[in-house]
């Protein structure tokens, strides 16, 4: 009734998020059968929602982490007037209300849905065997709650949740930050498993490895804007940053020290400025990256780290070691030293993103990390001439043109 969208439901509007009673529906009938509702008087026990509307509306503003359409979404709801919302409902199956008089009733979803973040914590705190632990989580006041949801369940974060937590008790911690992104869609369609419309896990994995998967998401990751999957988007961003950027940046600096200096780091000589240009990007990197994960900008975190395999690319081809270490050999020891620098700093640096491929890198390098100090240790602490490395392999492989044909075709709908 709001945004015309034809496929709304009879509680909630999941295009413009509004929440409805199913006669408020410009055509309401059953989903399934097709009948029409019949009215019956029924009771039921709200939470009043209403009562937490200033509270609410104080936190969001006051909340200069929380992303534009989630502080937006969640003002447009209080603005135009919070609703108390039903507890209960005349179902034959959930959770029965514990309520009295509410007998043959079930506790709504919504109730139980969100509150069991806290549920759940306590459950782990039993099967620690400590039943106190769940509170040091939930009452620390310097605890800091984040959830990754799509825009569909922005006011179930950002208001149901905080008001049942203000409602049972004004110390438990609120969400520190709702990272909220848009919609994404499937060569231009909305994802629909009826319509076979799109790519399930079970099936993505079939197809490629994880790292291709997380690597692509996270590159179009819907964060201000919808974006799109698109098969040969998918096949151009693999092939151009996987395979050309990265994957072939790793193996020319790896393949060159094992073939050229037994397989170990070489001794660097006197840095010249695009040595010491390098070297300060590699340290400015996890800074400038870490602080992007910080803000929960997933995309941009992951653009820092790739263009510092670009930069390396770009490093190796103006030095030109297979030609120096002729008539320069201390030059292409310090080329390959600062190269092997850029190598390091991504084995810890990818590890969030496509920890596999992080792994091999690693292992190729024969490098083992501490996971508490690893992420700044990316750019502060180099490989010393003189480590050995294993063996290099490709990390990855270049999706044929006849294998984006086939898919397309197994996943049009």
């Amino acid at each position: 009734p709001k945004c015309g969208y034809p496929s709304a439901r009879g509680d909630q509007c999941e295009n413009c998020g509004i929440v409805l009673e199913p006669l408020e529906l410009v055509d309401y009938r059953c989903s399934i059968c097709g009948s029409i509702p019949v009215i019956k008087k029924t009771k039921h026990w709200y939470f009043d929602l209403p009562r937490f509307s200033e509270k609410l509306r104080t936190m969001i503003l006051n909340n200069d982490r929380l992303p534009e359409n989630a502080k937006n979404f969640s003002l447009s709801w209080i603005n135009e007037g919070l609703r108390p919302r039903a507890v209960t409902r005349d179902n034959q199956w959930g959770i029965p209300a514990p309520f009295p008089g509410a007998e043959g009733k079930t506790i709504y979803v919504w109730f139980e849905a969100v509150i069991g973040y806290v549920t759940a914590t306590i459950e782990w705190s039993l099967m620690r065997g400590n039943q106190e632990l769940w509170k040091k989580y939930w009452l620390d006041p310097e605890t800091k709650s984040v959830y990754f949801i799509g825009k569909d369940n922005i006011p179930f974060h950002t208001i149901i949740l905080p008001a049942l937590l203000m409602a049972y008790d004004e110390r438990f911690v609120l969400p520190w930050n709702v990272s909220s992104t848009e919609y994404l869609m499937f060569e231009g369609q909305k994802f629909s498993k009826s319509r076979g419309v799109g790519i399930w896990l079970d099936q993505a994995l079939s197809y490629f490895p994880a790292d291709y998967w997380r690597y692509y998401l996270i590159k179009i990751r819907p964060e201000k804007s919808d974006t799109n999957f698109s098969w040969d988007d998918f096949q151009k961003t693999i092939n151009n940053d996987l395979n050309d950027n990265i994957g072939n940046f790793v193996h020319r600096v790896l393949t060159f020290i094992y073939n050229h200096y037994g397989g170990e780091i070489p001794k660097p000589h006197a840095f010249d400025e695009s040595d010491n240009d390098l070297l300060s990007h590699i340290k400015a990197t996890p800074i400038e990256s870490g602080r992007y994960l910080d803000e929960l900008k997933m995309r941009q975190a992951l653009e820092v780290i790739t263009e510092l395999s670009s930069q390396g690319n770009v490093y190796l081809t103006r030095k030109e070691p297979w030609h120096s270490i002729k008539k320069e050999p201390e030059k292409a020891e310090t080329t390959l030293y600062v190269a092997s620098q850029v190598v390091k700093s991504l084995s810890i640096l990818l590890e969030p993103f496509i920890p596999e491929s992080a792994a091999k890198i690693r292992d190729m390098l024969d490098l083992k990390i501490q996971e508490r100090d690893a992420w700044f240790s990316a750019g502060e602490t180099p490989l010393r001439p003189g480590h050995k490395i294993n063996r290099p392999k490709p990390l990855f492989e270049k999706i044929p043109d006849s294998k984006i044909a086939e898919l397309k075709n197994k996943t049009k709908g």
